[in-house]
Protein backbone atom coordinates (compact mmCIF):
# COMPACT_ATOMS: atom_id res chain seq x y z
CA UNK A 1 0.00 0.00 0.00
CA UNK A 2 1.16 3.53 -0.75
CA UNK A 3 1.60 6.04 2.09
CA UNK A 4 -1.79 6.70 3.65
CA UNK A 5 -2.13 9.70 5.94
CA UNK A 6 -5.91 10.17 6.08
CA UNK A 7 -9.18 8.77 4.77
CA UNK A 8 -8.96 10.91 1.64
CA UNK A 9 -5.86 8.96 0.58
CA UNK A 10 -7.81 5.70 0.81
CA UNK A 11 -10.66 7.27 -1.13
CA UNK A 12 -8.34 8.42 -3.91
CA UNK A 13 -6.70 5.00 -4.11
CA UNK A 14 -10.09 3.26 -4.24
CA UNK A 15 -11.20 5.60 -7.02
CA UNK A 16 -8.21 4.48 -9.10
CA UNK A 17 -8.58 0.76 -8.38
CA UNK A 18 -12.36 0.23 -8.58
CA UNK A 19 -14.39 0.53 -11.81
CA UNK A 20 -16.25 3.82 -12.02
CA UNK A 21 -19.77 2.36 -11.74
CA UNK A 22 -19.01 0.65 -8.44
CA UNK A 23 -17.01 3.52 -6.96
CA UNK A 24 -19.80 5.96 -7.78
CA UNK A 25 -22.29 3.56 -6.19
CA UNK A 26 -20.42 4.15 -2.92
CA UNK A 27 -20.24 7.92 -3.43
CA UNK A 28 -23.80 8.55 -4.58
CA UNK A 29 -26.56 10.28 -2.68
CA UNK A 30 -30.23 10.40 -3.57
CA UNK A 31 -31.37 12.83 -6.24
CA UNK A 32 -29.40 16.10 -5.91
CA UNK A 33 -27.29 14.91 -2.98
CA UNK A 34 -28.51 17.62 -0.60
CA UNK A 35 -28.73 15.29 2.38
CA UNK A 36 -25.41 13.70 1.44
CA UNK A 37 -23.77 17.13 1.50
CA UNK A 38 -25.56 18.19 4.71
CA UNK A 39 -24.15 15.21 6.58
CA UNK A 40 -20.62 16.48 6.04
CA UNK A 41 -21.37 20.21 6.16
CA UNK A 42 -23.11 20.10 9.54
CA UNK A 43 -20.54 17.76 11.06
CA UNK A 44 -17.64 19.86 9.78
CA UNK A 45 -19.22 23.00 11.29
CA UNK A 46 -19.04 21.58 14.83
CA UNK A 47 -16.06 22.86 16.80
CA UNK A 48 -14.42 20.96 19.65
CA UNK A 49 -13.45 22.54 22.97
CA UNK A 50 -9.69 22.27 23.40
CA UNK A 51 -8.58 21.57 26.98
CA UNK A 52 -4.89 21.26 27.87
CA UNK A 53 -4.76 21.57 31.66
CA UNK A 54 -5.79 17.96 32.29
CA UNK A 55 -3.82 14.74 32.84
CA UNK A 56 -4.67 12.58 29.82
CA UNK A 57 -1.87 10.03 30.10
CA UNK A 58 -4.24 7.07 30.53
CA UNK A 59 -6.72 7.13 27.65
CA UNK A 60 -9.34 4.43 27.07
CA UNK A 61 -10.83 4.25 23.59
CA UNK A 62 -12.96 1.11 24.04
CA UNK A 63 -16.71 0.93 24.63
CA UNK A 64 -19.39 -1.73 24.69
CA UNK A 65 -22.05 -1.99 21.99
CA UNK A 66 -25.11 -4.09 22.94
CA UNK A 67 -22.90 -5.87 25.44
CA UNK A 68 -19.97 -6.50 23.07
CA UNK A 69 -16.57 -4.96 23.58
CA UNK A 70 -15.41 -2.65 20.79
CA UNK A 71 -11.79 -1.45 20.64
CA UNK A 72 -13.04 1.97 19.50
CA UNK A 73 -16.60 3.38 19.40
CA UNK A 74 -17.09 2.23 15.80
CA UNK A 75 -18.85 -0.64 14.04
CA UNK A 76 -18.64 -1.41 10.32
CA UNK A 77 -22.06 -0.51 8.94
CA UNK A 78 -24.09 -2.79 6.67
CA UNK A 79 -23.40 -1.89 3.04
CA UNK A 80 -25.00 -3.53 0.02
CA UNK A 81 -22.77 -4.81 -2.79
CA UNK A 82 -19.71 -4.59 -0.54
CA UNK A 83 -18.30 -7.56 -2.43
CA UNK A 84 -18.48 -5.59 -5.68
CA UNK A 85 -15.69 -3.27 -4.54
CA UNK A 86 -13.30 -6.11 -3.87
CA UNK A 87 -13.48 -9.87 -4.41
CA UNK A 88 -15.00 -11.49 -1.30
CA UNK A 89 -15.29 -8.00 0.14
CA UNK A 90 -17.64 -8.83 3.00
CA UNK A 91 -15.39 -11.65 4.16
CA UNK A 92 -12.30 -9.42 4.08
CA UNK A 93 -14.08 -6.63 5.93
CA UNK A 94 -15.38 -9.04 8.56
CA UNK A 95 -11.89 -10.44 9.09
CA UNK A 96 -10.42 -6.95 9.46
CA UNK A 97 -13.11 -6.01 11.98
CA UNK A 98 -12.55 -9.21 13.95
CA UNK A 99 -8.79 -8.70 14.19
CA UNK A 100 -9.15 -5.03 15.09
CA UNK A 101 -11.86 -5.72 17.65
CA UNK A 102 -14.97 -3.93 16.38
CA UNK A 103 -18.39 -5.24 15.29
CA UNK A 104 -19.05 -5.99 11.63
CA UNK A 105 -22.59 -5.88 10.24
CA UNK A 106 -23.48 -7.88 7.12
CA UNK A 107 -26.13 -6.47 4.79
CA UNK A 108 -29.10 -8.42 3.47
CA UNK A 109 -27.94 -7.26 0.03
CA UNK A 110 -24.39 -8.53 0.41
CA UNK A 111 -22.54 -10.53 -2.21
CA UNK A 112 -21.18 -13.05 0.30
CA UNK A 113 -23.83 -14.99 2.19
CA UNK A 114 -24.39 -15.19 5.94
CA UNK A 115 -22.93 -18.69 5.87
CA UNK A 116 -19.85 -17.68 3.86
CA UNK A 117 -18.98 -14.93 6.34
CA UNK A 118 -19.70 -17.15 9.36
CA UNK A 119 -17.30 -19.77 8.00
CA UNK A 120 -14.54 -17.17 7.66
CA UNK A 121 -14.51 -15.59 11.13
CA UNK A 122 -14.59 -16.75 14.73
CA UNK A 123 -16.17 -13.63 16.28
CA UNK A 124 -19.98 -13.36 15.98
CA UNK A 125 -21.05 -10.60 13.60
CA UNK A 126 -24.27 -8.62 13.23
CA UNK A 127 -26.81 -9.15 10.45
CA UNK A 128 -28.87 -6.36 8.91
CA UNK A 129 -32.41 -7.18 7.78
CA UNK A 130 -34.61 -5.54 5.17
CA UNK A 131 -38.20 -6.58 5.75
CA UNK A 132 -39.68 -7.89 2.53
CA UNK A 133 -43.26 -8.30 1.37
CA UNK A 134 -42.68 -12.03 1.25
CA UNK A 135 -42.36 -12.63 5.00
CA UNK A 136 -41.20 -16.17 4.28
CA UNK A 137 -37.90 -14.72 3.03
CA UNK A 138 -37.54 -12.51 6.10
CA UNK A 139 -38.26 -15.45 8.40
CA UNK A 140 -35.64 -17.55 6.64
CA UNK A 141 -33.01 -14.79 6.84
CA UNK A 142 -33.64 -14.33 10.57
CA UNK A 143 -33.40 -18.07 11.18
CA UNK A 144 -30.19 -18.33 9.13
CA UNK A 145 -28.66 -15.46 11.10
CA UNK A 146 -29.51 -17.28 14.35
CA UNK A 147 -27.97 -20.53 13.10
CA UNK A 148 -24.83 -18.64 12.06
CA UNK A 149 -24.46 -17.29 15.58
CA UNK A 150 -25.02 -13.63 14.72
CA UNK A 151 -24.98 -11.65 17.96
CA UNK A 152 -27.33 -8.81 16.94
CA UNK A 153 -29.95 -8.12 14.30
CA UNK A 154 -30.03 -4.66 12.73
CA UNK A 155 -33.48 -3.87 11.35
CA UNK A 156 -33.39 -1.10 8.73
CA UNK A 157 -36.59 0.97 8.82
CA UNK A 158 -35.96 3.59 6.11
CA UNK A 159 -36.47 1.47 3.00
CA UNK A 160 -40.21 1.43 2.44
CA UNK A 161 -39.29 2.48 -1.08
CA UNK A 162 -35.91 2.82 -2.74
CA UNK A 163 -34.36 6.25 -3.10
CA UNK A 164 -33.28 7.16 -6.62
CA UNK A 165 -29.62 7.85 -7.37
CA UNK A 166 -28.90 9.47 -10.72
CA UNK A 167 -25.39 8.11 -11.21
CA UNK A 168 -26.46 4.50 -10.61
CA UNK A 169 -29.10 4.85 -13.32
CA UNK A 170 -26.62 6.44 -15.72
CA UNK A 171 -23.98 3.80 -14.98
CA UNK A 172 -26.40 0.91 -15.35
CA UNK A 173 -25.32 -0.42 -11.99
CA UNK A 174 -26.49 -3.85 -11.00
CA UNK A 175 -25.40 -7.42 -10.41
CA UNK A 176 -24.01 -7.80 -12.98
CA UNK A 177 -23.65 -4.24 -14.34
CA UNK A 178 -25.14 -3.54 -17.73
CA UNK A 179 -22.59 -4.20 -20.44
CA UNK A 180 -22.42 -0.67 -21.76
CA UNK A 181 -19.21 0.39 -23.51
CA UNK A 182 -18.30 2.50 -20.46
CA UNK A 183 -18.79 -0.41 -18.05
CA UNK A 184 -16.90 -2.86 -20.25
CA UNK A 185 -14.00 -0.43 -20.40
CA UNK A 186 -14.28 0.13 -16.65
CA UNK A 187 -13.80 -3.59 -16.03
CA UNK A 188 -11.05 -4.35 -18.53
CA UNK A 189 -9.09 -1.24 -17.55
CA UNK A 190 -9.01 -2.40 -13.90
CA UNK A 191 -7.36 -5.84 -14.08
CA UNK A 192 -6.28 -5.60 -10.44
CA UNK A 193 -10.00 -5.54 -9.58
CA UNK A 194 -11.29 -7.83 -12.32
CA UNK A 195 -8.97 -10.84 -12.08
CA UNK A 196 -9.68 -11.60 -8.39
CA UNK A 197 -13.39 -11.26 -9.15
CA UNK A 198 -13.12 -14.28 -11.43
CA UNK A 199 -12.04 -16.33 -8.39
CA UNK A 200 -14.53 -14.83 -5.92
CA UNK A 201 -16.71 -17.21 -3.91
CA UNK A 202 -19.91 -15.50 -5.06
CA UNK A 203 -21.10 -13.05 -7.69
CA UNK A 204 -24.75 -12.51 -6.86
CA UNK A 205 -26.79 -11.49 -3.83
CA UNK A 206 -25.55 -14.40 -1.76
CA UNK A 207 -28.23 -14.20 0.93
CA UNK A 208 -31.02 -14.51 -1.63
CA UNK A 209 -29.49 -17.35 -3.59
CA UNK A 210 -31.69 -20.37 -2.99
CA UNK A 211 -34.39 -18.26 -1.32
CA UNK A 212 -35.84 -16.85 -4.52
CA UNK A 213 -37.06 -18.65 -7.64
CA UNK A 214 -34.76 -18.06 -10.61
CA UNK A 215 -32.18 -16.45 -8.31
CA UNK A 216 -29.44 -17.63 -10.67
CA UNK A 217 -30.86 -15.27 -13.31
CA UNK A 218 -29.44 -12.02 -12.02
CA UNK A 219 -31.68 -9.74 -14.05
CA UNK A 220 -34.81 -11.41 -12.74
CA UNK A 221 -33.42 -11.40 -9.21
CA UNK A 222 -32.79 -7.64 -9.34
CA UNK A 223 -36.37 -7.04 -10.51
CA UNK A 224 -37.67 -9.25 -7.70
CA UNK A 225 -35.68 -7.36 -5.07
CA UNK A 226 -37.15 -4.02 -6.15
CA UNK A 227 -40.65 -5.50 -5.95
CA UNK A 228 -40.09 -6.61 -2.36
CA UNK A 229 -39.61 -3.22 -0.66
CA UNK A 230 -42.62 -3.02 1.62
CA UNK A 231 -44.33 0.36 2.14
CA UNK A 232 -46.71 -1.24 4.66
CA UNK A 233 -44.27 -2.02 7.44
CA UNK A 234 -44.33 0.18 10.54
CA UNK A 235 -43.42 0.17 14.23
CA UNK A 236 -45.61 -2.89 14.78
CA UNK A 237 -43.30 -4.81 12.46
CA UNK A 238 -40.57 -4.43 15.08
CA UNK A 239 -42.63 -6.59 17.43
CA UNK A 240 -42.80 -9.35 14.83
CA UNK A 241 -39.07 -9.22 14.16
CA UNK A 242 -38.18 -9.07 17.86
CA UNK A 243 -40.28 -12.13 18.67
CA UNK A 244 -38.91 -14.11 15.73
CA UNK A 245 -35.31 -13.10 16.46
CA UNK A 246 -35.23 -13.30 20.25
CA UNK A 247 -31.79 -11.67 20.59
CA UNK A 248 -30.29 -8.19 20.61
CA UNK A 249 -32.22 -5.93 18.23
CA UNK A 250 -30.88 -2.67 16.78
CA UNK A 251 -33.33 -0.44 14.86
CA UNK A 252 -31.66 1.62 12.14
CA UNK A 253 -32.86 4.60 10.11
CA UNK A 254 -34.18 6.85 12.89
CA UNK A 255 -34.10 10.64 12.44
CA UNK A 256 -37.24 11.84 14.18
CA UNK A 257 -37.72 11.90 17.98
CA UNK A 258 -41.19 10.37 17.71
CA UNK A 259 -39.83 7.46 15.68
CA UNK A 260 -37.15 7.04 18.35
CA UNK A 261 -39.79 6.82 21.06
CA UNK A 262 -41.74 4.25 19.04
CA UNK A 263 -38.61 2.14 18.53
CA UNK A 264 -37.88 2.20 22.27
CA UNK A 265 -41.49 1.27 23.05
CA UNK A 266 -41.24 -1.65 20.60
CA UNK A 267 -38.32 -3.09 22.53
CA UNK A 268 -35.22 -2.03 20.58
CA UNK A 269 -31.97 -2.57 22.46
CA UNK A 270 -30.30 0.17 20.40
CA UNK A 271 -31.24 2.61 17.67
CA UNK A 272 -29.12 4.04 14.87
CA UNK A 273 -29.67 7.68 13.98
CA UNK A 274 -29.25 7.45 10.23
CA UNK A 275 -30.43 8.89 6.92
CA UNK A 276 -28.98 5.95 5.00
CA UNK A 277 -25.87 7.92 4.16
CA UNK A 278 -27.97 10.46 2.26
CA UNK A 279 -29.11 7.73 -0.13
CA UNK A 280 -32.86 7.72 0.56
CA UNK A 281 -34.75 10.98 1.26
CA UNK A 282 -33.08 14.03 -0.19
CA UNK A 283 -33.52 17.30 1.70
CA UNK A 284 -33.96 15.61 5.07
CA UNK A 285 -31.81 16.69 8.00
CA UNK A 286 -28.27 15.58 8.68
CA UNK A 287 -27.54 13.10 11.44
CA UNK A 288 -25.52 15.75 13.30
CA UNK A 289 -28.68 17.88 13.46
CA UNK A 290 -31.03 15.02 14.32
CA UNK A 291 -28.92 13.27 16.97
CA UNK A 292 -29.41 15.65 19.95
CA UNK A 293 -33.19 15.55 19.54
CA UNK A 294 -33.23 11.78 19.42
CA UNK A 295 -31.00 11.63 22.51
CA UNK A 296 -33.46 13.86 24.38
CA UNK A 297 -36.43 11.75 23.23
CA UNK A 298 -34.86 8.48 24.36
CA UNK A 299 -33.92 10.09 27.67
CA UNK A 300 -32.76 7.90 30.51
CA UNK A 301 -33.83 4.59 28.96
CA UNK A 302 -31.34 1.76 28.66
CA UNK A 303 -31.51 1.92 24.86
CA UNK A 304 -28.13 2.68 23.31
CA UNK A 305 -27.87 5.30 20.57
CA UNK A 306 -25.54 4.91 17.61
CA UNK A 307 -25.18 7.15 14.58
CA UNK A 308 -24.01 6.82 10.98
CA UNK A 309 -23.99 8.90 7.79
CA UNK A 310 -20.96 11.13 7.41
CA UNK A 311 -18.38 9.42 9.66
CA UNK A 312 -14.96 9.78 8.04
CA UNK A 313 -12.51 10.25 10.90
CA UNK A 314 -11.82 9.81 14.57
CA UNK A 315 -12.55 13.51 15.04
CA UNK A 316 -16.01 12.90 13.57
CA UNK A 317 -16.47 10.06 16.04
CA UNK A 318 -15.62 12.34 18.97
CA UNK A 319 -18.06 14.98 17.75
CA UNK A 320 -20.88 12.43 17.58
CA UNK A 321 -19.99 11.13 21.05
CA UNK A 322 -20.20 14.70 22.33
CA UNK A 323 -23.64 15.04 20.75
CA UNK A 324 -24.84 12.03 22.73
CA UNK A 325 -24.11 8.91 20.70
CA UNK A 326 -22.58 5.88 22.37
CA UNK A 327 -20.81 4.83 19.17
CA UNK A 328 -20.76 5.31 15.40
CA UNK A 329 -21.26 3.07 12.41
CA UNK A 330 -18.93 3.74 9.49
CA UNK A 331 -19.84 2.78 5.93
CA UNK A 332 -18.10 4.74 3.19
CA UNK A 333 -14.95 5.11 5.29
CA UNK A 334 -14.28 1.39 5.43
CA UNK A 335 -15.45 0.87 1.85
CA UNK A 336 -12.72 3.27 0.72
CA UNK A 337 -10.22 1.05 2.51
CA UNK A 338 -11.72 -2.09 1.02
CA UNK A 339 -11.60 -0.72 -2.51
CA UNK A 340 -8.07 0.57 -1.99
CA UNK A 341 -6.43 -2.52 -0.52
CA UNK A 342 -8.90 -5.18 0.58
CA UNK A 343 -8.60 -6.41 4.15
CA UNK A 344 -5.44 -4.37 4.75
CA UNK A 345 -7.26 -1.26 3.57
CA UNK A 346 -10.15 -1.81 6.00
CA UNK A 347 -7.62 -2.27 8.81
CA UNK A 348 -5.94 0.97 7.76
CA UNK A 349 -9.24 2.84 7.82
CA UNK A 350 -9.88 1.62 11.36
CA UNK A 351 -6.34 2.52 12.43
CA UNK A 352 -6.79 6.04 11.07
CA UNK A 353 -10.01 6.52 13.02
CA UNK A 354 -8.43 5.09 16.18
CA UNK A 355 -5.36 7.33 16.01
CA UNK A 356 -7.38 10.45 15.18
CA UNK A 357 -9.80 9.74 18.03
CA UNK A 358 -6.92 9.22 20.44
CA UNK A 359 -5.31 12.56 19.55
CA UNK A 360 -8.65 14.40 19.63
CA UNK A 361 -9.46 13.02 23.08
CA UNK A 362 -6.04 13.98 24.44
CA UNK A 363 -6.37 17.57 23.21
CA UNK A 364 -9.90 17.95 24.57
CA UNK A 365 -8.90 16.73 28.02
CA UNK A 366 -10.73 13.41 27.79
CA UNK A 367 -9.56 9.97 28.86
CA UNK A 368 -12.59 7.66 28.40
CA UNK A 369 -14.49 7.28 25.12
CA UNK A 370 -17.45 5.84 27.02
CA UNK A 371 -17.80 9.05 29.06
CA UNK A 372 -17.64 11.96 26.63
CA UNK A 373 -19.50 14.98 28.04
CA UNK A 374 -21.57 17.40 25.93
CA UNK A 375 -19.16 20.14 26.98
CA UNK A 376 -16.59 18.79 24.48
CA UNK A 377 -18.66 20.53 21.80
CA UNK A 378 -17.80 24.23 21.59
CA UNK A 379 -20.06 25.38 18.73
CA UNK A 380 -22.43 25.08 17.09
CA UNK A 381 -24.15 22.39 19.16
CA UNK A 382 -27.68 21.61 17.89
CA UNK A 383 -29.79 21.06 20.97
CA UNK A 384 -33.46 20.81 21.95
CA UNK A 385 -34.96 24.24 22.21
CA UNK A 386 -33.41 25.34 18.92
CA UNK A 387 -35.26 24.91 15.60
CA UNK A 388 -35.08 21.31 14.52
CA UNK A 389 -37.03 18.05 14.37
CA UNK A 390 -40.26 17.94 16.40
Amino acid sequence: MTVITHMGDLRDLARRRVPKAFFEYVENGAYNGLTLDANRRDLDAIMLRQRVMENVADRKLGVTMVGERAAIPVALAPTGLCGALCADGEIKAARAAEKFGVPFCLSTMSVASIEDVAASVARPFWFQLYLMKDRRISESLIDRAKRAGCSALVLTMDLHVEGFRYRDAINGLGIPPKLTPANIWGIVSHPRWALPMLRAQEWTFGNLKGEVKNSAHLGELAIWVKSQFDPAFDSRSIDWVRERWGGKLIVKGILDPEDARLAVKAGADAIVVSNHGGRQLDSTCSTALALPYVVEAVGSSDVEIYVDSGVRSGVDVLKFLGLGARACMAGRAYLYGLGAAGEAGVTKALELMRDELDVAMALTGLTDASRVPPSVILAPAPSPGQPGPN
